[in-house]
């Protein structure tokens, strides 16, 4: 175990052999640590007549944050005739929330990435429970999130591997497939590939011998079956999914930021159109009275506290990247793995992505803090309030009147938040172009926000482009 990768290896590895790697994705619940110790078992060529069981992984209240590779070596020839390594992923949808299902993907990343990590996959196995008979939204969720982690090379290597199931034909699970439009491997029939497992294996045979030995059978076939595909199967380089990942990360951070800009920028506008109105409202009582004040509301920015609750080792945390200079959230929630802004996905080539100047990392910090943005009401007379504006002026603006210059100062700020737009619909469509799903959960709440001021801008290319399905999707079910 490393602060960045947990191994668990039966065996020495002997390269001249072949070798299959697997990942394991699904549910909290679904049955991944049983199928893992299944798997286990029939490669090491374990039979039931044996009446023996290896468990590899704890199967009572076994709720992991870890990401966790077994190796499986020294085996070859007893049931199949490579080694195998198996990918295990903490559960999806658990009740721990989607931050912890963008810490999954976080923790891939990092293993795809490091040294001596996993380059290739040759199988990914959707683990769902045979009982799994309608597309419920918590289903949905888990499917989104899953298949947003691969690129496009992967979808002839995605198949579906139904727990606890009976022998027959999982027609439920195979339609709730099929509506979700999840892109995986494909039969003769075009139907979703996939073999069918019991989850019996490890219960005590003094009662229920001929049972068992039933169950055993099914999960006896599926695991011939499955492990017959993975012998076919060509290895697929994880660096379109490292792209992937990435690129979501980033898209996430662009949209959260943009969100908080755009937010702020409206209440500027807001602003000024109260000021314009006072102006107005109040014209000659500032031309008697020098003094006379108006109260205003003005925008300003604190650093507040957040819960950075998880300390990893390596000295990860959860906690906020931000630029001090702009003053701005660049990565937040979702800074997870960074120990420090150098490492964080939105810092490129020494310079953030996301924050409105570019700035260098070193303008960063990642801390236990962000920047809010709070309004106050302030008295000012007219002269002060012309002071506060006229720093912004530009050479052409000075000519103008003073509410002529605030006219312009709306228009200014309108064209800032439609090319904040602009920039987020951009990582929408590079999304679609690398991934198999472009709507994870971890993003329909900012894709919805996005959606929404792009339609409020009248923006046709956002209506026209395929992405503009999203809606229809999010308006469909949403993530509380």
């Amino acid at each position: 175990k490393s602060a960045k990768l947990i191994k668990l290896t039966v065996g020495e590895k002997d390269e001249c052999k072949r070798h299959k790697t697997i990942l394991l994705v699904g549910e909290t619940g679904a049955g991944k640590s049983t199928f893992i110790n299944a798997l286990a078992n029939f490669t090491m060529g374990v039979k039931f007549q044996d009446e023996v069981w290896f468990q590899i992984v704890e199967e009572v209240d076994h709720e992991t944050s870890e990401v966790i590779v077994y190796e499986i070596f020294g085996f070859e020839g007893k049931a199949i005739p490579y080694s195998l390594s198996i990918i295990d992923t903490p559960g999806f949808g658990s009740t721990r929330g989607i931050e912890h299902d963008v810490n999954i993907s976080q923790r891939l990343l990092d293993l795809f990435q490091s040294m001596d990590g996993v380059h290739a996959i040759h199988g990914v196995g959707l683990v769902m429970k045979a009982s799994d008979n309608r597309l419920s939204d918590r289903l949905m969720y888990i499917l989104n999130s899953i298949m947003s982690l691969f690129g496009k090379n992967m979808e002839d290597n995605i198949v579906a591997l139904i727990t606890h199931s009976n022998g027959r034909t999982p027609n439920n699970v195979l339609q709730a497939l099929e509506v979700s439009t999840i892109k995986c491997a494909k039969n003769e029939k075009k139907q979703p590939v996939y073999f069918l497992f019991n989850n019996c294996q490890s219960e005590d045979r003094n009662e229920l011998a001929k049972y068992l030995e039933g169950a055993n059978k099914i999960t006896e076939k599926g695991l011939t079956e499955f492990t017959a595909f993975l012998e076919k199967a060509q290895p697929q380089n994880v660096k379109a999914t490292v792209v992937v990942i990435k690129e979501r990360s980033e898209l996430t951070a662009c949209i959260q930021n943009l969100q908080e800009r755009i937010i702020e920028t409206e209440q500027k506008q807001e602003q000024i159109r109260q000021i314009q109105h006072d102006l107005i409202k109040y014209k000659e009582e500032m031309k008697k009275n020098e003094n006379f004040t108006i109260e205003i509301e003005e925008s300003y920015k604190v650093k507040e506290p957040i819960n950075a609750k998880n300390q990893f080792k390596g000295g990860s945390f959860e906690g906020a990247m931000c630029c001090t200079r702009c003053e701005e959230n660049c990565h937040y929630p979702g800074c997870i793995l960074a120990p420090s802004p150098a490492f964080c996905d939105v810092i490129t080539a020494g310079h953030c992505i996301v924050c409105s100047g570019k700035c260098p990392t070193s303008d960063h910090v990642k801390e236990n803090w962000r920047y809010v943005t709070k309004t106050r009401k302030v008295k000012m007379t007219l002269k002060e309030i012309k002071q506060k504006y006229e720093n912004s002026k530009t050479e052409r603006e000075k000519n103008l009147s003073y509410l002529e210059s605030l006219e312009t100062k709306i228009k200014h700020l309108t064209a800032k938040k439609h090319e904040l737009l602009d920039e987020s619909y951009k990582h929408v469509v590079k999304l679609e172009k690398i991934a198999l799903k472009v709507d994870s959960a971890s993003t329909l709440v900012h894709l919805d926000f996005l959606i929404e001021k792009m339609e409020e801008k009248g923006d046709k290319k956002w209506r026209a482009h395929s992405s503009h399905r999203l809606k229809l999707e999010i308006s469909g079910w949403r993530i509380e």
